[in-house]
């Protein structure tokens, strides 16, 4: 508890923030679902053929994982608040769709009657008869949408929406540190709790006030998204930078805002822990973002869909910069020192219990060792894939997992093997022995910055200012920096920052 309470002091600021961001995401979803479901669902009861494909249509939609969702709107709407809202709305429907044709159908068909009988038009019933019956069944479904929508608003940080996913991940990928999952999950929680209270006692007023309830949960629920806007207008962003998820990332991409914003009046916005390398590089593509770090090795098997030309450095780099110019019209600036290459990685107690000094050597324990494996690793030519062809492997027992989770998981002796990184931090941390790759099977991977070739049009600039990192930072350097992100929980700018500083290259 007391990791807690100074972890929640430390992040403050930032809790507050992703709440806000968090309940703004929510409330919107939760609108445009009441929007779209009560007139369709009202639509429905009079056009009764057609009602049960709809809403069948409907439940359909909430079976499909939320991240296929993402990945499908990814190039329809690029990253962001859109993608989110537009996925969430969709999961919001069913609740409301289907309480609001069940509200209005199960009302008194006597009472219907006599309200023909006075004379009232179909519009007139609606309004004075059915809805006000059938509003605590709606708002009953509006509750249930409410509390799906909160919950799920977790994945938008994924793909840069922000709220309180970003702690989860954040978590996840320092090795599944329970405070900062729980700094993200617990408001998360309490914040569906505390709207579910709030439209529960809407529920009972709509018993007694009946549409007006509605109007009024309506309108405040439009008030509290629309108050940013109505009190703060942001600056203009002139470039926006984007990172992959994990502290290396973030520290790059606050090394580029320094040195843009070092150099020239350009204004930079950051947006760090945006998922994958499929979800980041979408992005640059549909121009939410206009650059961000990628390494030459991911360039040519991920983007590029090549082998590596040779295992020289600057070779990669000239396959993968000409690849890149060629195929994307991108350019790929000059890379840093630091080769954060794949490599597979075992604690020394492994290596000496079953002498394992090399990939290979893995081969006479494939059915004994469990591997803990990213679910990109263990499917690409350059991972786990290239080692079952070039040394002959069959590891029998293969679990895929988060990275943050499966050096936790090495820690805890629950997997022998992972794959790694060069430079990642928890090599220090738990002192991890590299396993020797005579084939050489994982080509380099050097950071470089990767833009599309109209920012640097519109900025030429850049060109110079970026490539000032060209040829720095060392392994070592690199790996010291993560150690203090993810170990010291130091901040990935002020990490920039001192690196900057003692290189002359800011002031």
């Amino acid at each position: 508890m007391r990791e807690f309470m100074s972890v929640f002091q430390e992040r403050q600021d930032i809790l507050l923030k992703t709440i806000w961001e968090h309940l703004q995401i929510s409330l919107l979803s939760l609108i445009i679902a009441i929007v779209i479901a009560v007139p369709l669902g009202i639509i429905l009861t009079r056009y009764k053929r057609v009602s049960e494909p709809v809403i069948g249509l409907a439940a359909v939609v909430q079976t499909i994982p939320s991240l296929a969702i993402l990945a499908f709107l990814i190039p329809l709407f690029g990253i962001g608040t859109v993608p989110a809202i537009v996925a969430l709305t969709a999961y919001g429907l069913l609740p409301i769709l289907r309480n609001t044709y069940t509200g209005i159908r199960e009302v008194s068909p006597a009472l219907k009657e006599a309200a023909t009988g006075m004379g009232m038009t179909s519009v007139k019933r609606l309004v004075k008869i059915e809805l006000p019956i059938a509003m605590p069944v709606i708002m009953a479904g509006i509750r249930t949408s409410m509390v799906l929508i909160v919950g799920t608003t977790t994945i938008a940080a994924l793909i840069g929406a922000g709220g309180l996913g970003e702690l989860i991940l954040l978590g996840l990928d320092r090795g599944a540190d329970i405070n900062l999952i729980l700094l993200g999950a617990i408001p998360a929680a309490l914040l569906a709790i505390i709207l579910d209270l709030i439209l529960r006692g809407f529920e009972h007023l709509s018993k007694r006030a009946g549409f007006k309830s509605f109007i009024a949960m309506f309108l405040i629920a439009v008030l509290i998204i629309t108050m940013p806007f109505i009190v703060h207008t942001e600056e203009k962003v002139d470039i926006v930078i984007g990172g992959k998820l994990g502290a290396e990332p973030a520290i790059l991409i606050n090394m580029y805002k320094l040195l843009i914003e070092e150099d020239t009046d350009l204004n930079v916005e950051l947006k760090a822990g945006l998922g994958k390398t499929a979800f980041v590089f979408s992005a640059l593509k549909e121009g939410d973002i206009d650059i961000y770090p990628e390494f030459t090795g991911t360039v040519i098997n991920t983007q590029l869909e090549e082998g590596a030309v040779s295992n020289d450095a600057s070779e990669v780099y000239e396959q993968a910069r000409i690849g890149m110019l060629d195929q994307y019209d991108m350019l790929l600036l000059k890379p840093m020192s630091f080769n954060n290459t794949y490599s597979v990685a075992i604690t020394e107690e492994t290596s000496s219990k079953y002498n394992i000094e090399s990939i290979g050597d893995l081969q006479k324990e494939e059915d004994d060792l469990v591997a803990g494996f990213t679910l990109e690793f263990k499917d690409r030519q350059d991972g786990y894939v290239g080692m079952q062809e070039l040394y002959n492997l069959d590891i029998k027992n293969i679990r895929t997992m988060e990275p943050g989770v499966r050096q936790k998981a090495l820690k805890n002796g629950e997997v022998d093997i992972i794959d790694a990184y060069a430079t990642d931090s928890y090599m220090i941390e738990l002192n991890l022995k590299t396993l020797e790759d005579p084939e050489n099977l994982f080509p380099p991977y050097q950071g470089a910055p990767l833009l599309r070739q109209e920012t640097l049009k519109t900025y030429p600039e850049l060109e110079n200012i970026l490539n000032q990192l060209g040829g720095e930072i060392t392994d070592q350097e690199m790996r010291e920096m993560n150690y203090e992100v993810d170990y010291k929980d130091n901040d990935p700018e002020q990490v920039a920052r001192d690196y900057l500083q003692n290189r002359g290259l800011i002031k």
